[in-house]
């Protein structure tokens, strides 16, 4: 007969990062006889039930697979090592069978009781920590609960480790669980000490939703809210860092653990406080470390007791910022200003321990002094230079430079120039030094007298106008003020634009210089003659003159009898010869008689009454002078009568 074979094929539990692989049994009888046919009753008595061993499947995942019985060759029975091979197997699936299901038995205790076993790391992979835990299938971690604050495993090949089996997954293996034995192990201690509030040293590994990951042995939640005494915004800076905390909650049944830092902070600060308020008094002198910055000033803290250093007493000089001058964590001297003890609030003060430098500020920058500083800040009315710590002064924007063409501090200076300057003033009561930078040049109006004395006729360009006249600039820095009156003699001028324009180039008279006013007065209309000086020189108190109305007024009328020149008809000078008030209406033209004259105010008084008053006189006068050429020689001055000389004018 030909050879006849049996193969079996084992099932192991697949390793994660291997291929799983058959196992293969053959068990080869010897060739036989013709003659010699196995008898089935024999070889069931000598090797027992060979139909149960193989049709009956192995426990747990290890199966026996064989042929069916009807193609099953047969098998020599008369050799006695193929009996004892066949036996040896059967014994073996036996025991493998037996070893699956005791095997199986513990990994279902160990899950019951949540057994914590000891293993060996014998691999690491992307996802999983292998571990050797005496079992036929190896234990898997999850990789990222092994992993420290810098995201690399802990533990090592050949680590021995600790683990609680939790399940078996669908290939066989087993998931266990690192964080559920750690817990196991530390759950009594962590009991004992949530109880008796004593703290426990963890690192920090991550930063989660709402706080930290802290590593205590186990895994615990770490909320913002319970890392400091302050509010906390940046909770990253913690990370990798080793914390004093205190358990404050646990729940065995889900493996939750929530710790505090706050707690002992809060302890630690209150016990600090205790002594510190048994020592603090106004005026004691403490070292102190800054907790935090504020616009307004720092916070520092006393031992326990957080103090407020306020910006105004943290320098005698100006600070813009407390970071100017203190940065969070440095540790100062500071002397107590005010102590509340019912609020316990303290206001501490700095600049305090130096002397006031503003005490003696009059003896070391006395007045004409000529100091350098440098330029803290610019504003739009001057410059702030700093002379020394806490001492500083103001240079107004007038006294920068000599020119008044200067429209900004900002042209000549700037934020950290060092400058020189002359002290004009100290007031040290209110704190204020006045400077000047332009003191050190030469002033260019002390010599604007001898350069341009009055009567002087210069030149210039109009750099602005206003209602008031006219600024013209007749060298760099000297600008002389042309007023609205000194621009025509015979024109009523309302505002200067209606003879310049900004940019001309004219010519004007000098009329005075004020150097320690800074003044310069011109003159457009002196470069003619004064038709007033002309008027008053040709005319004379009884001359009767032409004139023309301008305009009228409640108490007279304005004529004009020159060119430029105005006189002054008063109402009660406006009458006839009969005394009738006459009416003088603007634009027409009369005799008036000059009856005032004032070259001082340059006013002139006219009259129409005189008029009629003078031809009176002249009437009777050329009615008592002898007729010439066929007059009456018969009247005479003694004999003329009222009613003659009406008869003589009714005649005429």
């Amino acid at each position: 007969m030909g050879e006849a074979s049996l193969t079996v094929f084992c099932c192991t539990s697949p390793n994660p990062d291997t291929e799983s692989k058959p196992l293969s049994t053959e068990l080869e009888t010897m060739p036989t006889t013709e003659t010699a046919t196995p008898n089935p009753d024999t070889l069931h008595e000598a090797n027992g039930p060979v139909t149960d061993l193989v049709s009956e499947p192995a426990v747990g995942a290890n199966h026996l697979v064989t042929p069916a019985p009807e193609t099953m060759p047969a098998i020599d029975a008369g050799a006695d090592d193929i009996d004892y091979d066949a036996a040896d197997f059967a014994a073996a699936l036996e025991s493998f069978d037996r070893e699956q299901a005791e095997d199986k038995a513990a990994a279902s205790a160990a899950m019951e009781e949540d057994k914590v076993l000891t293993g060996t790391v014998i691999k690491i992979s992307d996802k999983y920590v292998v571990v050797d835990i005496g079992l036929k299938s190896e234990g898997l971690i999850p990789k990222d609960q092994v992993l420290d604050h810098t995201g690399e495993p802990k533990l090592a090949v050949g680590d021995a480790v600790e683990v609680v089996v939790e399940r078996e997954d669908y290939e066989g293996a087993y998931l266990v669980s690192y964080e559920k034995a750690q817990r196991h192990r530390l759950w009594d201690q962590l009991e004992k000490a949530a109880a008796e509030k004593t703290p426990v040293t963890g690192t920090v590994l991550s930063r989660v939703k709402g706080g930290l990951t802290v590593d205590i042995g186990v895994k615990a939640f770490l909320p913002g809210s319970q890392v400091e005494i302050r509010p906390v915004r940046n909770l990253d800076t913690y990370l990798g860092t080793q914390l004093d905390v205190r358990v404050i909650k646990l729940n065995k049944k889900r493996g939750n653990v929530v710790i505090s830092r706050k707690e002992i902070l809060e302890e630690e600060q209150n016990a600090r406080k205790s002594v510190t308020l048994e020592t603090l008094e106004e005026g004691a002198i403490l070292t102190g470390v800054v907790k935090n910055l504020t616009d307004y000033g720092a916070f520092v803290e006393l031992g326990g007791l957080d103090g407020l250093l306020h910006i105004t007493d943290m320098s005698w000089g100006r600070l813009t910022h407390p970071r100017d001058l203190v940065q969070v964590g440095d540790e100062i001297q500071v002397k107590v200003l005010k102590f509340d003890k019912d609020k316990h609030r303290v206001s501490l003060g700095f600049k305090q321990l130096t002397p006031d430098p503003w005490l003696d500020a009059t003896e070391r920058y006395p007045i004409g002094a000529q100091v350098k500083g440098r330029v803290l800040s610019v504003t739009d009315y001057g410059a702030f230079v700093e002379l020394e710590q806490g001492i500083e002064g103001l240079v107004h924007v007038s006294e920068m430079t000599w020119s008044k063409r200067m429209k900004h501090p900002s042209k000549m200076v700037k934020p950290g120039d060092e400058v020189e300057t002359i002290i004009l003033a100290v007031n040290p009561n209110d704190r204020r030094i006045s400077l000047g930078m332009k003191q050190l040049q030469d002033n260019p109006w002390e010599q604007l007298e001898n350069k341009y004395p009055t009567g002087a006729t210069v030149e210039g360009r109009v750099r602005n106008l206003t209602d008031f006249g006219a600024f013209i600039e007749i060298e760099d820095g000297i600008d002389g003020l042309v007023h609205v009156s000194n621009l025509s003699w015979t024109k009523r001028v309302k505002h200067p634009s209606e003879v310049l324009k900004k940019g001309d180039k004219v010519k004007a008279v000098v009329l005075g210089v004020e150097p320690e006013n800074r003044r310069l007065s011109l003159g457009v209309k002196q470069l003619e003659p004064d038709v007033w000086d002309s008027f008053f020189a040709q005319h004379r108190v009884g001359d009767v003159i032409k004139g023309k109305v301008l305009r009228t007024a409640q108490f007279g009328a304005f004529v004009e009898i020159a060119e430029g020149v105005e006189g002054l008809c008063h109402i009660s000078e406006a009458v006839d010869e009969q005394g009738k008030q006459s009416a003088l209406e603007v634009g027409s033209e009369h005799d008036f008689k000059i009856v005032k004259m004032s070259p001082e105010e340059k006013k002139v008084g006219l009259s129409l009454r005189g008029i009629g008053e003078e031809a009176s006189r002249e009437e009777v006068e050329n009615y008592k002078a002898p007729a010439s050429g066929g007059g009456s020689s018969s009247g005479s001055s003694s004999s003329t009568t009222l009613g003659d000389l009406i008869n003589w004018k009714r005649s005429r």
